[in-house]
């Protein structure tokens, strides 16, 4: 088995980052190894997505678990290994969240293989779970504002 993980902390929601996560067709926005995104149905456990990173071909992902504001899974099967991707969210104290990816490679020849590709899958993770958060901070900032100025017209 292989493993790889990486988190990141901010003032973003727990549901503001799922927001993010479960509008599929926006991953580009803050994903730049995405060049064309797909989802067959829901958010949700079951539910298949092709991804297409640039100049690659179509990756199908499937929804393994889903639990709203917490964490989601997505598996890729390639021959017999299986590349399974956890999202999660976790308190991180002060008005703070801990957003945390971890892959894990599993599977015939994942000792080998898992740190040959591995590596070349996880490397944009740092830079995108930093827009990922950014955009999740930007989104409530623009909702207070809006908010704020409901409560001035409601005056």
């Amino acid at each position: 088995m292989w493993t790889y993980e990486h988190s990141v902390e901010t003032t973003a929601t727990a549901p503001s980052v799922w927001n993010l996560w479960a509008d599929v067709e926006r991953w580009p926005d803050w994903n730049s190894e995405i060049e064309k995104i797909e989802i067959d149905g829901p958010f949700a456990v079951g539910t298949r997505i092709s991804m297409t990173p640039p100049g690659e071909d179509p990756i199908p992902l499937l929804i393994a678990e889903a639990v709203e504001d917490e964490l989601f899974v997505d598996e890729a099967r390639f021959g017999g290994l299986l590349l399974r991707t956890l999202h999660r969210v976790d308190p991180a104290g002060q008005g703070r969240i801990r957003v945390t990816y971890r892959m894990e490679i599993t599977g015939t020849g994942a000792d080998e293989a898992g740190p040959e590709i591995g590596p070349g899958i996880t490397a944009d993770w740092p830079d995108t779970m930093a827009a990922l958060t950014r955009l999740a901070e930007a989104a409530e900032t623009a909702g207070a504002d809006e908010a704020d100025e409901a409560d001035e017209a409601a005056r």
